[in-house]
């Protein structure tokens, strides 16, 4: 099969290759997916640069939202039959024509539904009904600012939450994505590289305007944000972007710390919660929760209030190109990539 392989870490696409690998086989449990379409994530960006910790030891296959049909059954799998259609996770492999996943990291993937939407669903889906409705459900007339609103999560979080009936401050970085938050209907678009977030939210005096955050970037953006939480409110943590890009070992430390630290007597004082979401873990400890969250995906996606922004569908080679755009933060929504010719 062929696949493409993080060979070593650095700062360009350029350090992936497309290589001829075996053919994996499905152990007891699994099944494995015939591939037609797989995303990019950022955090796979993070692995290319070597600050994803759970990267695999190189060489790697990385990637983890895939959608396909079933083309094998492991042992002790009796609720899945081949050719079925279906989106799921991987843990990691998913940049390959073979990816194999546990029988319960996958859902079916319904009639009405596109093979890019459902590798919209598979991660950026499953974490935006995690945070939303989930630990923390959105509730109306709630105030919440969604950060990197434009991008795969953040579009679906921006959806989820207006079918809550919540009012939405969403941060994007340029003219055309703050177009498209206003399309979205997101009620208060920032960008970022123009404005101060903490000082539009903040301007009519208000210090404690949020009832949630959520926040992909990490560094200062979490500070602050924590600044603007309302007692009750909550700060949901599923990223960290600003750790992207060059700089020494005391730039980097400087920005960690920027984040600032929340001892349990400070929050139980402000009534506040800060909450870190990681789906691979949460996989990994949690099969049954991932589970229920891909089938309510699915269901929300079939009733239209998850309506995945799907930026492009890209032929494999031309993979190395596609995670460049990613990587500049220059997509809107999700980046799909097809084998099929």
């Amino acid at each position: 099969m062929r696949a493409w392989v993080l060979t070593r870490h650095g700062d360009s696409p350029d350090t992936f290759e497309l290589r001829s690998l075996p053919t994996p086989k499905p152990g007891p449990g699994q099944v494995r997916v015939k591939v037609l379409r797989f995303g990019l994530n950022f955090a796979d960006v993070m692995a290319m640069l070597g600050l994803y910790r759970d990267c695999p030891p190189l060489p790697a296959v990385l990637g983890y939202d895939v959608a396909g049909v079933i083309d094998e059954l492991g042992p002790d799998v009796d609720d899945w039959k081949l050719g079925d259609r279906v989106f799921g996770l991987s843990r990691f492999g998913g940049y390959a024509e073979y990816a194999i996943t546990e029988a319960g990291a996958i859902t079916k993937l319904p009639d009405s539904l596109t093979l890019e939407v459902g590798v919209a669903l598979a991660t950026q889906g499953v974490t935006a009904q995690y945070m939303a409705n989930y630990i923390q459900p959105l509730r109306q007339g709630e105030h919440v600012l969604i950060h990197a609103a434009a991008g795969g999560v953040g579009t679906l979080m921006v959806q989820v939450a207006l079918h809550a009936g919540c009012i939405i401050y969403g941060t994007a970085g340029s003219p055309e994505k703050i177009k498209y938050l206003r399309k979205m209907g997101v009620h208060y678009p920032i960008n970022y590289r123009e404005e101060d977030f903490f000082q539009v939210i903040s301007q009519d005096g208000d210090l404690q305007p949020l009832d949630a955050v959520f926040d992909p970037i990490g560094g200062k953006s979490v500070k602050l944000g924590m600044k603007l939480l309302k007692p009750g409110g909550r700060m949901v943590t599923f990223g960290g972007s600003s750790f992207i890009g060059k700089g020494n070992i005391v730039t980097k430390m400087a920005n960690f710390l920027a984040s600032g630290f929340y001892h349990p007597l400070v929050l139980t004082g402000g009534s506040r919660s800060v909450i870190g979401v990681n789906m691979l873990r949460l996989a990994d400890h949690k099969p049954e929760v991932l589970g229920q969250l891909m089938a309510q995906t699915a269901e929300l996606a079939s009733r239209k209030v998850f309506r995945p922004e799907i930026f492009s569908v890209v032929p494999a080679n031309q993979f190395k190109e596609s995670l460049a755009m990613l990587q500049n933060r220059a997509t809107i929504g999700k980046l799909v990539v097809s084998w099929e010719s």
